[in-house]
């Protein structure tokens, strides 16, 4: 008989699968139905999925070799690449197209880099969710909130290796910032979390972030603004 507990995590395991697959068709919906920019499209896939670390703390396995965090974002990896121009399954990348249309122009693998940010992460730190969020939370809702108030209200351009805005940049280090700073909220519901010494490494990890995205070139901010905010945070909460 399967333990308890084996058997809820399954279950919060194929939850989550439909949850990603559900933000997959919704993003690709709005892309081809309802005038959806593929950026935007994009960005709202990143939010979506940049939900997920909230997830991880109802998970009850989360150490090798039963890590069920690691189970959820690893699969994706295969996925995402699978529907990008690069895929050897012509025929499959077709049936992808929710995902197709929204890659992005001229660095198809974004989101193949995102899911493998995420996968590391939760690779090393599914014990400790809130470190996952300190890294995913600034690409899922802070590049997405630069991304539209740049476009839209970015005056103040700069270039190092793609085009930026004063603005975007701005709303980039604002949200990442206020993002973590929900998330910690939450998690010191579920853990000791001291949140008022966490509040200088939260500054760091959103200021670092900022940096990071607009110095990526060819979508690398999926890897960079995840890997470097959690890093950068583990390095200020002194390993919280």
């Amino acid at each position: 008989m399967l333990d308890e507990k084996l058997v809820m995590d399954i279950i919060l395991l194929v939850a989550c699968y439909a949850y990603v697959l559900t933000s997959i068709v919704v993003s690709g919906k709005g892309f081809k139905h309802f005038g959806f920019s593929g950026k935007h499209a994009r960005k709202l896939l990143h939010i979506m999925i940049g939900n997920l670390p909230f997830i991880i703390p109802f998970f009850t396995l989360n150490t090798f070799p039963l890590n069920f965090p690691l189970f959820v974002a690893a699969p994706f990896i295969l996925v995402t690449f699978l529907a990008t121009p690069y895929s050897p399954n012509r025929t499959l990348s077709e049936r992808l197209k929710g995902l197709t249309g929204i890659t992005e122009d001229g660095h198809h693998l974004g989101l193949v880099y995102y899911a493998f940010s995420y996968t590391l992460l939760a690779l090393f730190f599914a014990s400790k969710p809130h470190v996952i969020a300190a890294g995913v939370l600034p690409m899922a809702y802070g590049d997405a909130s630069a991304a539209i108030i740049g476009e839209k209200y970015g005056k103040r351009q700069y270039h190092v290796f793609t085009k930026k805005s004063l603005e975007g940049s701005a709303t980039m280090f604002l949200v990442s910032f206020l993002s973590i700073e929900v998330s910690l909220f939450f998690f010191s519901t579920l853990y000791s979390l001291p949140l008022h010494f966490l509040l200088m490494a939260t500054l760091v990890v959103a200021l670092v972030s900022t940096i990071a995205e607009a110095l990526s070139p060819l979508g690398f901010d999926n890897i960079t603004v995840p890997l470097l905010g959690a890093s950068v945070f583990l390095l200020f909460s002194g390993g919280t």
